[in-house]
């Protein structure tokens, strides 16, 4: 890893809570995600299963849906996921299919982490792919985030 990765990875953390309030503002749940190649964003999304009435329509499933249409292949290589809330079983085994080799989120997720807190599908050895995972970049603004937007539904 690169001695600049840190900084980097606030910086791509900062992109994809800007999507996170994006979807807050059309009343999604405020998780963003951002896909990253070579220092391009080649993805981006927040969550829009509110707006597209889709189970499936979740910040990382569209950011890599976005990338793999860029890059015109479904191995998203060499490339970097950012999302600030730790991913769902369901997002994990996107990432793991996509091939993407490192994953970087903001806050925990105790009801349904699939990157190490529930399960940890990003980096089980019985899967045909792994992947460096990096927990915590920004936690602290994805919560409040996440806790402003509950918060204003109670």
């Amino acid at each position: 890893m690169h001695d600049d990765a840190f900084p980097r990875d606030e910086y791509y953390m900062r992109l994809a809570l800007r999507e996170a309030e994006r979807a807050a503002e059309h009343g999604d749940v405020p998780i963003g995600a951002v896909v990253v190649l070579d220092d391009e964003v080649i993805g981006a999304a927040g969550n829009e299963r509110e707006i597209r009435k889709s189970p499936l329509a979740h910040a990382e499933m569209l950011a890599i849906e976005q990338a793999a249409a860029r890059m015109g292949s479904w191995r998203l290589l060499d490339t970097v996921l950012y999302v600030t809330l730790e991913p769902c079983p369901m997002c994990a085994g996107a990432i793991v299919q996509a091939r993407i080799p490192r994953l970087v989120y903001g806050a925990t997720d105790d009801k349904a982490g699939a990157a190490g807190t529930l399960y940890n599908v990003c980096q089980d050895s019985r899967l045909n792919h792994c992947l460096d995972v990096r927990a915590g970049v920004l936690a602290a603004e994805s919560v409040a985030l996440l806790r402003r937007f509950f918060q204003a539904r109670r």
